[in-house]
């Protein structure tokens, strides 16, 4: 793939490629993608999670009862 950019932000990656120690604009341009990326998976899980019903509070019980059922299941594991 190939892209054309103005000659001002082809300076603007040029200068972000020495800046943040890249070894080519390949690799500052596949950053920005990822970075994209996980942008736009986040936004989906904070829209997923403001759709969903809503759940109890987590209080104390509530941990009490993650504590137990971790304990619960690092017993077979200690067990090997």
């Amino acid at each position: 793939m190939n892209i054309s950019l103005p000659l001002a932000l082809k300076s603007f990656v040029d200068e972000q490629v020495n800046q943040r120690g890249y070894g080519t604009s390949s690799e500052y341009v596949r950053e920005l993608i990822r970075k994209d990326q996980d942008r736009l998976q986040l936004r989906a899980l904070l829209l997923a999670g403001a759709a969903s019903a809503p759940t109890p509070p987590a209080d104390a019980r509530y941990f009490d009862g993650l504590r137990d059922r971790v304990r619960k299941a690092a017993k077979p594991a200690a067990k090997v």
